[in-house]
C-alpha cells in the first residue's frame, strides 16, 4: 500500500488506485463527468494545493527561471516553499497530511498536479511533507 505523487492528466499507473486532485481549478474545458476518465482526477482536494498569493510566487519564480534569472527564481522557491509549508501547517491541512499517511498504510492513492515538472511544482513539497508524516511512498 503506498501514496504515488502523479501528474495530473498523464496515464495512470498499475494499482495507482483513487486518484486525487489537489489544485485550486479543475481542469479546463473538460467536462466535469470526464475527469476521473481522461485521467485527471477521481476527487478533488483543493484544500491542499497553495492559495492564490502563494501560487504566485512559483509562477513569478518559473517566470525568472525561464529567464534564466536562476538566483532570483531560487529566492523566490524558498519563499514559496516556506509560505506554502505554512499553510499545510495549519491545523486542517495539517490533519489531512496525517490521514493521508496514515491511509497510505492501507490502499493504494495517488495525490497530484497539472505540473510537468514536479521538482517546480506544489507536490514536490507534498511528497516531502508526506514522507516526513510517515507516509508510505511509492
Amino acid at each position: 500500500m503506498s501514496v504515488r505523487i502523479v501528474q495530473l492528466g498523464s496515464p495512470r499507473h498499475k494499482d495507482e488506485g483513487l486518484r486525487i486532485g489537489t489544485v485550486r481549478r479543475p481542469p479546463r474545458g473538460v467536462p466535469k463527468a470526464e475527469f476521473a476518465s481522461r485521467d485527471y482526477y477521481d476527487c478533488w482536494y483543493p484544500e491542499l494545493s497553495p492559495l492564490a498569493e502563494t501560487m504566485a510566487l512559483a509562477q513569478q519564480a518559473h517566470k525568472l527561471q525561464d529567464q534564466g534569472q536562476t538566483a532570483e527564481a531560487r529566492a523566490l522557491w524558498q519563499q514559496f516553499d516556506k509560505q506554502f509549508r505554512k499553510q499545510l501547517a495549519e491545523p486542517a491541512a495539517s490533519r489531512s497530511l496525517d490521514l493521508l499517511a496514515a491511509l497510505s498504510h492501507q490502499t493504494h492513492f495517488s495525490v497530484g498536479c497539472y505540473c510537468q515538472d514536479e521538482t517546480r511544482c506544489h507536490r514536490s513539497i507534498l511528497r516531502a511533507l508526506l514522507a516526513d508524516k510517515g507516509a508510505s511512498m511509492a
